[in-house]
Order: structure tokens, then C-alpha cells, then sequence
């Protein structure tokens, strides 16, 4: 009717809908003016007799005509209007995404990871923590604490090395700090609380450039350089010493034992580290000698009496007694002393022997030759005349007969460190077996041996040794406690020591150093070029954290007192001027005499840069200790999306 009307109509396929014979009836025409191309004319229009069911229904004849096109060999459809394309649910869609999208798991579910920004600032913050424990413990008015270790026992200290090893941290950051106070200490002996105190300040100072995505690589990069400029600081305000300069030297090793428990000791433990290091140092040439404290100087803590009792021995000083007490002498001046390291008895095999004997006379001739056996050793040893045999091993009673027969004394099972410190104290030869004994073996530089008891134990001395290369100090004190704080500060000392015979240089004490970097590097700051500019002028102001904590425990006005500081540091020409922090006046460094190490303050600073930009550099922290789960329980099983690196998270993967 409509085309007899004369409407023009037009023909539209549904896409995959193909024109071939087999396509010709199916589906029936669409007019061009459906509602599938445009909207309803009205009410009164021909066009609204177009329901939705009419639409859903020319949509399944031109779906069914694409299925029957590609039956009879019609080009495949598209695959987005293929039937078979059904549109799934939005839940399962979902679960398809992410099934899509998902990581591949390879942690078990017993490990912890953590990532991104959220490990930066856990090791900000355990780095900080660390340092707040020991800042009270820096300067001459510093605080004491109580720790109680493993065993019950009571340590009251202010060493920041032994308060460290004491507590228990179970953060890896934390951990890695006390490891930097430990390195401090086996290199240079001293500044074990600074290098703390710096490397927690370089951490903070760099907390706020991490939180406006500074990358950490550039932080690190100012900090080096930062460091570098400090160093070359350094070696320019340094001041030559003469070590042979017994009050200088004495200056300098008391104003770095000022800040101990024993500071009230000063001249004596300074005294007492430095006859100690001068005895046992090694001359390198060109002013330099070499001290071996751990392995050449030992230090004997004997409860009792007071302190100012304590001494350097000029030789060494040995918990032991003589074999046979009531046959061997207990005084010899200038002894002959021969040290060994094999036991003078019957040689015994290595595993279980048997001997078979027929005959009663064999065991008669058995022991004879056991006998010849330990005869020979002696009259090996006898025939260099010493007065003194000592062994690192056994010494059989048949051998102690020869030898007190023979007037000589003998001291058995010592240790192999005490036996090195008298073979360099009396000029000895450690001998392997008797029969390879020479004259040149034996030491005749001591001059003389004795046996003393003091409390209710005995001690072996060999002292007054002619040019000895080992030496002892004896500690006396009230009682325990006190003796190991002694002998800690006392460590101290001798490391202060040590590194001034190394390198003789000097530095300002009392935060000097740390104003007079702090401000070069401030003005050094205008000529750092690109976004390093602002890391450095941090690290400018991150070395007045020693100064700062000095004011603080001197109980001064922090404020005031900094402001006066970098005012007398401002110009570059008050290097000198510093804290005293006993009795918190501002005054100059050389005229009262408070120096630094050269060794100890570069060291410090080295240390505690590097420490700082290694925690920067750490962006994921995956612990490899399982976690702890109570009897029968099993952990979930829960998979859970790994976020990118960038998120603050924590993953629990599972396996």
C-alpha cells in the first residue's frame, strides 16, 4: 500500500546481513523511517504504532538472518554482534577483569612486604627513634642510663656503643643504626653517640623533600656532595700536632673523656691511655705509629682498692700460678723465659688406641719408654738454662718434676693472646717443638717475674721489660660496675690515642667543627645548581644538630644560644669558637683546650652521610621470618591485588 502510495522506502540490513539468493526473503524490509532510526513522530503519527516488542523482534530476525548467512558460506560477522556473544553479568565481568590483571604470585603467604613511601618513612622514623635514645648521653653534662642485659645484670653507662648492643630492636632500619655506632666504634674507638645523632638529623632533615617526591637518588647525590665539602672543610681548619708533646697530647685525650662517667678522672685515665698506646705503638715513619689496642694491650680489672691505684705495667700481667707452688720459685729477676705451644707430656693418640701385651715386663717397658720420652723434652729445654717455661698446652707431672729438680719455674694452659703479648714483651720466640728450640728463642728483655696475690686469686707479672712492644693495665675500683664503666671510657681513650699517633691532626671541640662546616657549606649552597640545591642547604643545617644537642643538655636556651653561634660563624672567621659544655659558656676552643681527632670527627662524618643514603635508597622491605602462629592454627589463605610500588601498602602474598 505504501508503495502504490508512492513512498519512497529503503531497505536496511543488519551488519553481517549478506545479499545472495538465500538472503533475499530473509528478514523483511525495514522502512528507513522505523523507530530504530528515529525517534517516534507523535501520537498521531503512523510511525508510534512501533512498540518495544516490534523492535526486540526486528532485532531477532536480523540476528537470525546473520546466523543463516554464515551457515550457507557468508563472510563471518563481526564478533561484537555475533549471537554467541552474550553479554555477561557485571559481577562476572569484574572477576574476569581481574582475573585478567592479576599478578603472578611467587612469595608464600608466610612472608611480610612493605613498599614505596610508607618504607621511607618507617626508616625515617626508626632511625630517628635511635638517635632520640642516646642524644641525652653527648657532652660533659650528658645523662646516664640503666640497662638491664640477657643475664639480670645492671649496666650504668652513657656509652652510646654499649647502650645500643643492650636493647633488643626488631626494626631493620634500627638495626642497621646500631650497626653504624658498632662500625663507629671498632674503626676509630670514639664519637659512637654523634655519628648516631648526625645520621638520625640527615634522615629528618630529608623527610620533607620525600614527601614532595623528591627522588631519593637526588637527596643522595646532594648529600655526597655535601660530604665532600665538609671533608675538604675539615683538612683546612685542621692543626698539626707534635705527638711527642705529652701535654698536648694529654689536652687532647682528656677534653674527649670529658663527656664520661670518669671525666672527673680526667689526667688519670688520659695518662693511663697514653703510656699505654706509646709502649705498644709500632713506628710507621714520617711522624706515624700503629697501635694494636685489641691484640698488644690489655687491660686487668682487679676489684679493690681505689682507682687512683691503677697503673701501666711495663710488661704483662697473667692470672696464674706456677705448677708447683711448694717446689717452683715465685720471684725471678732478669728470667730466661721460653714460651711453647705443644704440651710437654706423652704424646697421646688422636683416637681411641689399644695396646695388646702378652707379657708383664712389656708394661714394665712401656712406661720406661713413656718416661724416656718426657726426659728427653725436659733436657731439650734444660740445656738453654731458662728460669721460666711457659706452655699453651698440658704439662705432665713427670715433666714437673725435671723441671722444679732444675730450679725452673712453670705456668701452663695459657692463653694464646696473653702468650703473643709476652713473647712481645720480653722479646721471646713462640717454639712449636722443643726440639727446635735455639737460642734466639729464648727472652731475656724482661726484668723481672713474680707472683702476687691480690684478693684471693694470684697474678703472674712480668714486668720491667727493656723495649716492650705489649704492656697491662691494671684497673682497682670499688667493684664491678664501676670497673667496666672505667674500662669503657678508658677504651675510649686509647682509641683517641691510637688515631692521634696515626694522624696527628687536631680540630675544635664543642661543636665548632660541625658551625664552621655547617656554615661554608651554606654559602657554598648558591653555586649547587638544579633541584640539589635545597638537599645540600638541608645538609648545611642537619650538621648543627651537635651544637643543638649540646645546648640542650647543658640546659641552656636552645634558640639563643644557636642564634649567637651562627652569628660568630656567619663571616667563615670564628672557626674556633664553640660550646663549653660544662659550664655552657661560648668561648674559643683553643684557649680552653677542647679538642677532636681529625680520624674521629672525618670518620664520624663519613659514616653517618653514607648511613643516611643508604636507608634513602631503600623502597622495599620483604621479611623473610616467618610470623609467629598459635599452636593449630593455619594462616588465611586470601589472595590479595599487589598495588604498584608507588602505593602505601602492605602485601600478603600467597603461594
Amino acid at each position: 500500500m505504501a508503495e502504490a502510495s508512492g513512498v519512497r522506502r529503503s531497505i536496511i540490513r543488519p551488519p553481517g546481513f549478506l545479499l545472495g539468493p538465500s538472503n533475499l526473503t530473509h528478514p523483511p524490509a525495514i522502512p528507513f523511517s522505523s523507530p530504530l532510526s528515529h525517534p517516534p513522530a507523535g501520537p498521531s503519527s503512523p510511525l508510534s504504532t512501533f512498540s518495544s516488542t516490534r523492535r526486540w523482534e526486528i532485532r531477532a530476525a536480523a540476528a537470525a538472518a546473520s546466523g543463516l548467512g554464515r551457515s550457507r558460506g557468508a563472510a563471518p560477522s563481526s564478533p561484537l554482534h555475533s549471537p554467541s556473544r552474550r553479554r555477561l553479568p557485571r559481577r562476572r565481568r569484574r572477576e574476569t577483569a581481574m582475573a585478567l590483571h592479576a599478578p603472578v604470585l611467587v612469595l608464600k603467604d608466610s612472608l611480610k612486604r612493605e613498599s614505596g613511601a610508607k618504607v621511607h618513612q618507617a626508616n625515617i622514623q626508626a632511625a630517628k627513634a635511635v638517635a632520640d635514645i642516646i642524644r641525652t648521653t653527648l657532652g660533659p653534662r650528658s645523662m646516664l642510663k640503666m640497662l638491664l642485659d640477657a643475664g639480670g645484670g645492671i649496666v650504668v653507662t652513657n656509652d652510646g656503643n654499649a647502650i645500643l648492643r643492650e636493647i633488643d630492636i626488631a626494626h631493620p632500619a634500627a638495626k642497621s643504626m646500631i650497626e653504624l655506632s658498632r662500625t663507629q666504634d671498632e674503626e676509630v674507638g670514639d664519637g659512637t653517640t654523634s655519628v648516631i645523632v648526625l645520621a638520625g638529623e640527615m634522615l629528618h632533615v630529608a623527610q620533607a623533600f620525600i614527601d614532595k617526591n623528591y627522588h631519593p637518588t637526588v637527596i643522595c647525590r646532594a648529600y655526597t656532595k655535601a660530604l665532600d665539602d665538609a671533608i675538604a672543610v675539615l683538612d683546612k681548619i685542621a692543626m698539626p700536632v707534635d705527638v711527642n708533646d705529652r701535654v698536648s697530647m694529654l689536652g687532647l685525650v682528656k677534653s674527649s673523656i670529658g663527656t664520661k662517667f670518669t671525666g672527673q678522672f680526667g689526667d688519670l685515665i688520659a695518662d693511663l691511655a697514653i703510656d699505654a698506646t706509646t709502649t705498644a705503638g709500632v713506628d710507621l715513619g714520617q711522624g706515624m705509629r700503629e697501635v694494636d689496642i685489641k691484640k698488644y694491650i690489655k687491660v686487668e680489672k682487679v676489684p679493690g682498692g681505689q682507682l687512683e691505684d691503677s697503673r701501666v705495667l711495663k710488661g704483662v700481667m697473667i692470672n696464674k700460678d706456677v705448677v708447683a707452688p711448694g717446689k717452683m720459685r715465685r720471684k725471678i729477676v732478669n728470667p730466661r723465659i721460653i714460651l711453647l705451644d705443644s704440651p710437654i707430656e706423652y704424646k697421646k693418640g688422636e683416637n681411641q688406641t689399644n695396646a695388646e701385651l702378652m707379657k708383664e715386663e712389656d708394661w714394665q717397658v712401656l712406661l720406661e719408654m713413656e718416661e724416656e720420652y718426657i726426659k728427653n723434652l725436659c733436657a731439650q729445654i734444660l740445656k738453654f738454662k731458662p728460669d721460666l717455661v711457659i706452655t699453651e698446652k698440658g704439662l705432665s707431672d713427670l715433666a714437673i718434676h725435671y723441671l722444679s729438680k732444675a730450679g725452673v719455674s712453670a705456668i701452663r694452659r695459657l692463653r694464646k693472646t696473653d702468650n703473643n703479648r709476652i713473647a712481645k714483651a720480653c722479646g721471646a720466640v713462640i717454639v712449636n717443638r722443643p726440639e727446635e728450640l735455639q737460642e734466639s728463642d729464648v727472652g731475656t728483655g724482661a726484668g723481672l717475674f713474680e707472683v702476687k696475690k691480690i684478693g684471693d686469686e694470684f697474678f703472674a707479672f712480668i714486668v720491667d721489660c727493656k723495649d716492650p712492644k705489649a704492656c697491662t693495665v691494671l684497673l682497682r675500683g670499688a667493684s664491678k660496675d664501676v670497673l667496666n664503666e672505667v674500662e669503657r671510657n678508658l677504651q675510649d681513650a686509647m682509641s683517641v690515642a691510637r688515631n692521634i699517633l696515626k694522624n696527628p691532626k687536631l680540630l675544635p671541640g664543642g661543636g665548632a667543627t660541625e658551625l664552621t662546616v655547617s656554615a661554608a657549606l651554606k654559602q657554598k649552597s648558591s653555586s649547587v645548581e638544579g633541584v640539589e640545591k635545597w638537599p645540600y642547604e638541608a645538609a648545611a643545617l642537619a650538621f648543627e644538630a651537635i651544637p643543638r644537642t649540646l645546648a640542650q643538655n647543658c640546659g641552656l636556651n636552645i634558640i639563643r644560644t644557636m642564634t649567637q653561634l651562627q652569628g660568630k660563624h656567619a663571616n667563615g672567621e670564628n672557626a674556633w669558637v664553640g660550646l663549653d659544655g660544662r659550664s655552657g659558656e661560648i668561648v674559643d676552643m683553643k684557649e680552653r683546650k677542647i679538642w677532636d681527632s681529625y680520624s674521629v670527627k672525618a670518620q664520624t662524618f663519613k659514616t653517618a652521610i653514607e648511613a643516611a643514603c643508604m636507608l634513602l635508597r631503600i623502597d622495599d622491605i620483604v621479611s623473610g621470618i616467618k610470623k609467629k602462629q598459635a599452636p593449630g592454627a593455619s594462616a588465611p589463605k586470601q589472595p590479595q591485588i599487589e598495588t604498584e610500588g608507588d602505593a602505601d601498602n602492605e602485601q600478603m602474598i600467597p603461594e
